[in-house]
């Protein structure tokens, strides 16, 4: 097993055009890290220098105690599955999850052992005659993951191994990967733009933008205390609300006005001393869809926060219903409300805003002056 460090790693291509910049990160044994960023921040860029499929310009690679710069992917005991599975369609499963091994020259009765031991963990053993053409979307991802098993490597990287499968299968296997790092223990590094996937899986998720790394942490500490707007929005659904607020100051109380409503901040948020340096200044206020409510009981406890809003738009969702709001011409928000709400397209509600739970970031810098 083994740990994976980058250090001021750079990725430029001919033509001056920079992939990934200055990237630091430390991945500990046994981990499971997820990179996640939308198109084109670097994240995949990454995993194929760490794979050796892509040359690192600057810094340095160290999987363990060695630095592999300079060594060949089959030499640095790391397995990737691929987005596409990229199995041989005229070889069976067993084959398929056999031929790295065979190429190595490993002795056929420990090629067999491992095949069936990979089957077994993943539920394909009944499978091992079929031929790629033969299997669903799902089973195929198996036989990928398979093969690298039977591999055994320090560390798995994969690269958008679920963007192929439907939402339902999707899902069954976010929770068969879960298991499947716990059975084997081993260090696996993750690519993915679905931030779902990451929250549910990760120990810890690397949010990328325009290749370089916005915040290393727990998906819990990502969702709560988000270092910028970036991240605030990128990490859940539906995103963060951004408005744009003004702060102001009466005696020892703070404010924050916008859209023609104002609110005292709660003490803790009145005391902080980052906040108070932009009294009389525009700042962006986040508060999440499920931090405003409509129903009578948080319009009561939260009385002191609440605002007329008219309703665009409804999305019943099952459990709970999104509603698309708009105070006013400049201010749209979506609230996550309880599946009883009786709020239609075209209504003027009253809605309470949970300001003790809201996020303010810099108008300029967009990054977090308090949560």
């Amino acid at each position: 097993m083994a740990s994976v460090s980058l250090k001021h790693i750079f990725k430029r291509y001919p033509g001056g055009v920079t992939a990934v910049s200055d990237l630091c990160l430390e991945i500990k044994d046994k981990e499971f890290i997820i990179l996640v960023g939308p198109s084109g921040c670097g994240k995949s860029t990454t995993l194929r220098m760490i794979a050796g499929l892509e040359e690192i310009t600057e810094g340095e690679l160290y999987i363990g105690d060695r630095i592999v710069n300079d060594v060949a992917p089959k030499d640095r005991d790391i397995a990737m599955v691929f987005q596409n599975y990229a199995l041989y369609p005229h070889m069976t499963v067993f084959e398929n999850m056999a031929f790295g091994l065979k190429l190595r020259k490993t002795p056929k009765d420990e090629i067999k052992r491992r095949v069936e031991e990979a089957a077994r963990i993943l539920d394909i053993a009944h499978l091992l005659d079929r031929r790629p053409k033969a299997l669903s979307g799902g089973q195929r991802q198996r036989v990928a993951l398979g093969r690298a098993i039977v591999r055994e490597p320090k560390v798995f990287l994969l690269d958008e191994p679920l963007s192929n499968l439907d939402a339902k299968l999707r899902a069954a296997m976010r929770t068969e990967l879960t298991k499947l790092h716990k059975k084997l223990e081993t260090t696996f590094i993750y690519v993915t733009h679905d931030q779902v996937e990451a929250m549910t899986m990760a120990s810890r998720i690397v949010v990328m933008k325009d290749g370089l790394i916005q915040q290393v942490d727990t998906p819990q500490n990502l969702y709560d205390l988000p270092c910028n707007v970036f991240v605030a929005g990128f990490i859940g659904t539906p995103q963060m609300n951004f408005i744009e607020s003004t702060i102001s100051k009466e005696g020892n109380d703070l404010y924050v006005s916008f859209a023609g409503v104002k609110f005292k901040l709660p003490t803790e948020k009145a005391e902080n001393p980052d906040l108070l340096e932009y009294v009389g200044k525009k700042v962006i206020m986040g508060v999440r869809p499920e931090a405003i409510h409509d129903e009578p009981m948080y319009l009561s406890t939260l009385a002191d926060w609440t605002a007329d809003a008219m309703v665009d738009v409804t999305e019943l969702m099952g459990a709970e219903i999104y509603l698309y709001l708009s105070m006013g011409e400049e201010t749209n928000l979506i609230a996550r409300v309880s599946s009883r709400s009786k709020a239609k397209s075209g209504d003027t509600v009253k809605v309470a805003f949970d300001i003790s739970h809201a996020h303010f970031f810099d108008k300029d810098t967009e990054k977090c002056i308090c949560h």
